[in-house]
C-alpha cells in the first residue's frame, strides 16, 4: 500500500474513532442519566406512582441530537397504559430529583442509625444497603415495600445502618447462636 493511501486510511480510522467515542459518550451518559425507577405525582390521579423511563430509547434520540423520553413502566399500568405521559415533565424538568435511589439517599444523609447511632456515610446501594425500623421495632429491606410508598415509609420508619440490618437479622434468623452479654462498666463508648 503506498505511503499516501495508509495515511488517508490512518485518518479515516481516526475521524471514525473520534466520532464514535462522541456518539457512545453520548449514549452512555444518557442511558445513566434516565435509568433507575423514579418517584412522581401522576398528573391524572394526583397520587404518587412509580415508573421508569425507557432509557434505551432516551439514550438513542439523545444521541441523535434530541432527546425524547417515554415510559417503560408505570403502577398505574396495564389499566392505565393510554396515558399521555404527562408525568414525563417532572422528569425532564428534574432528572435526578425524582430518582428513587437518590430521594433515599438523601434522607439517610445526616441521620444516625436507630440502632448503633453511627451517623451515615453516602449509601451504596450495590451493595451494604442500610434498612429500616418498623414503628412495631421490626428490622425491614426497601424490598418489602413499593416504590410509591417512599414517602409514607420515611415518615413512619426510622433508619437502621447495614451493620444492624446484618446483626438484628442474624438475631431473628438463629437466636440458639446469640450470646447476649451485660454492658461493661465504665465511661460508654462514643458515637463518632
Amino acid at each position: 500500500m503506498p505511503l499516501p493511501m495508509a495515511f488517508l486510511m490512518g485518518a479515516f480510522v481516526l475521524v471514525g474513532l473520534v466520532a464514535l467515542y462522541v456518539f457512545g459518550r453520548r449514549l452512555a451518559g444518557a442511558w445513566v442519566r434516565y435509568r433507575g425507577t423514579r418517584v412522581v405525582v401522576c398528573p391524572e390521579s394526583r397520587e404518587l406512582v412509580a415508573v421508569e423511563v425507557d432509557a434505551r430509547h432516551a439514550a438513542f434520540t439523545t444521541s441523535q441530537g434530541r432527546t425524547d423520553l417515554r415510559l417503560e413502566t408505570c403502577t398505574r399500568w396495564p389499566e392505565r397504559m393510554g396515558c399521555g405521559q404527562e408525568c414525563l415533565g417532572q422528569i425532564e424538568s428534574a432528572p435526578e430529583a425524582c430518582l428513587l435511589r437518590n430521594i433515599l439517599g438523601d434522607w439517610y444523609q445526616g441521620k444516625r442509625c436507630a440502632l448503633c447511632g453511627r451517623s451515615f456515610q453516602p449509601v451504596h446501594w450495590h451493595d451494604h444497603r442500610p434498612a429500616l425500623r418498623a414503628p412495631d421495632g421490626t428490622i425491614r429491606d426497601w424490598n418489602g415495600f413499593q416504590p410509591e410508598q417512599v414517602i409514607d415509609v420515611l415518615a413512619t420508619h426510622a433508619p437502621v445502618c447495614w451493620d444492624c440490618r446484618v446483626a438484628e437479622t442474624f438475631r431473628r434468623e438463629r437466636p440458639e447462636l446469640v450470646t447476649d452479654r451485660p454492658p461493661r462498666p465504665g465511661p460508654p463508648p462514643s458515637m463518632a
